[in-house]
């Protein structure tokens, strides 16, 4: 299935979805409160069927997050990259570990990586830092590690 067609199916379940241009890839945009529906929809559309998601990160902007998604259909073989724009202050989205299984440790790292906080998460603890690096998140570009003194 080409991109267009793919677009035009998403435009199909949410008319109001931006999409990027000029990447290799299909990429749009997503409001954070309609993202769980969406990624619910990208999952169970028989003629979509995105049943697999195999990156999940996020990117931070210093003015604001923003999570990136990568889903791939393992029928179709199409993919696209879904990007949610979060505040930086606060920044929370719900969890799609209900949806893609694979979301779990993605989310409980970039948790403790950058802080975000995944709704209904069934365990967002940490996953690589030791004990006392709660809340520390090390990604962010504000963050200030005093014994290697690594200012960006």
């Amino acid at each position: 299935m080409t991109n267009e067609i793919v677009q035009q199916k998403i435009t199909e379940l949410s008319p109001t979805i931006a999409f990027e241009e000029g990447s290799q890839w299909l990429t749009l945009q997503v409001e954070s409160a309609n993202w769980h529906m969406l990624a619910t929809q990208l999952r169970q559309q028989e003629d979509l069927c995105f049943d697999y998601l195999f990156c999940l990160t996020c990117i931070d902007w210093k003015s604001h997050l923003t999570m990136v998604y990568h889903l791939d259909s393992t029928n179709y073989r199409h993919n696209i990259v879904v990007k949610v724009k979060l505040d930086k202050t606060n920044p929370a989205i719900e969890t799609v570990s209900d949806i893609w299984k694979t979301a779990n440790f993605h989310e409980r790292e970039v948790y403790e990586m950058f802080g975000v906080n995944f709704l209904h998460h069934p365990d967002l603890r940490l996953l690589i830092l030791p004990d006392g690096w709660e809340g520390k998140k090390p990604m962010l570009k504000d963050f200030e590690d005093p014994i290697n003194m690594i200012k960006l």
